[in-house]
């Protein structure tokens, strides 16, 4: 990786950082000498909020602390935003994390939503949550696909390949996998997987690892799933996160199953049930 590509990819992290913890200050009402005092000099914080330094893990964890956050709430590796506006962005965060997605295909379709989505990144976005709820709600691939080649058309040009990106590849490989289209075992799932291992790590690019398992799966390559699903789990626990392993270990259980070896299958099922269990992980049934 080049020398800018890692300065713009620390940019991306330090801007974003930093608005959230802005935000998350002034929703508080707080001045920054007051969430700064006794920890930092305001300047630094300033600096922290404006994007123009990065925080140690020590100053990052005191400003939380202060703050009375926990580092999920300034994650990237949350819902992507829509809209220039937080209260629509929370709004869609809400219903996709409490899989509302009937309330979330009302939300997104209605004339208000639609008028606070203006620039590329969120047009993408949205493109992409609307086709989620083509697939949960209505069950209907046509639109689902529609939606996502939109989605992946406002992508922007000449950018490093985001999380989103890779997502709507992934998603759109699935879905052509469950009408049949073996070429999405190739050209979309080689897109999608392009580089990954040097990507910013967030934990959706975890969901990246399970979809192309299951568009293998459904295109009974069923070891190219086991590959996936072994390289999912290596490059999860690699982070040291949990997010999507009790899917990973559930699609390994189903396989099992239809290999009628019940052994395998018992001790996938069990780990994915003590994961599910643990995290509060929602698991995909719909094989």
């Amino acid at each position: 990786m080049t020398a800018n590509k890692k300065n713009k990819r620390r940019w991306i992290l330090t801007n974003q950082l930093g608005s959230s913890l802005k935000e998350i200050r002034k929703q508080q009402k707080l001045s920054q000498k007051e969430v700064a005092n006794g920890i930092c000099a305001q300047s630094m914080l300033s600096a922290i909020e404006t994007g123009k330094y990065m925080p140690n893990a020590r100053l990052l964890l005191a400003l939380c602390d202060r703050l009375a956050i926990s580092l999920d709430e300034i994650s990237l590796n949350s819902n992507f935003t829509i809209s220039a506006s937080q209260k629509f962005n929370k709004t869609l965060s809400k219903l996709c994390n409490e899989h509302k997605y009937v309330g979330l295909k009302t939300f997104l379709l209605d004339p208000v939503t639609i008028d606070n989505v203006q620039t590329a990144v969120e047009v993408q976005a949205y493109y992409y949550y609307l086709s989620v709820t083509n697939f949960q709600v209505d069950a209907d691939l046509r639109f689902t696909e529609q939606n996502l080649k939109l989605s992946l058309s406002n992508d922007e040009k000449g950018t490093m390949q985001s999380t989103l990106t890779r997502l709507g590849l992934a998603s759109l490989g699935l879905i052509q996998a469950k009408k049949g289209l073996s070429t999405s075992d190739t050209t979309l799932v080689i897109k999608a997987m392009t580089n990954i291992e040097q990507a910013n790590y967030v934990e959706n690019l975890n969901i990246i690892f399970y979809l192309v398992a299951l568009t293998n799966y459904e295109l009974k390559n069923i070891q190219g799933a086991l590959k996936w699903v072994t390289k999912g789990i290596a490059y999860i626990t690699g982070h040291n996160s949990h997010y999507m392993l009790a899917n990973l270990y559930r699609l390994v259980a189903q396989i099992a199953k239809e290999n009628e070896q019940a052994d395998q299958q018992l001790e996938a099922q069990q780990r994915s049930n003590f994961l599910k269990n643990l995290f509060n992980e929602k698991i995909n049934e719909n094989f």
